[in-house]
């Protein structure tokens, strides 16, 4: 085996701000995902409800002319 600089020293380690960077980032993603999910959850519930209550509510009556004129 030929001894190299590749092989014969460790690789340097990544310092502590790309460290912070790339948590950060992961992060960040994990936060955009859940805020995505719970939007389409709230979407999808609101059309439910909004359809039981068209279902619930009574069609509104015609009001009738009174006689006292």
């Amino acid at each position: 085996m030929t001894k190299s600089k590749d092989n014969l020293f460790k690789p340097e380690k990544p310092s502590a701000q790309a460290k912070a960077e790339q948590t950060t980032s992961i992060a960040k993603g994990i936060v955009a995902d859940e805020a995505s999910a719970r939007q389409k959850k709230t979407d999808r519930l609101r059309a439910l409800r909004l359809a039981q209550e068209a279902e619930l509510a009574p069609a509104p009556k015609a009001k009738k002319k009174s006689k006292k004129e």
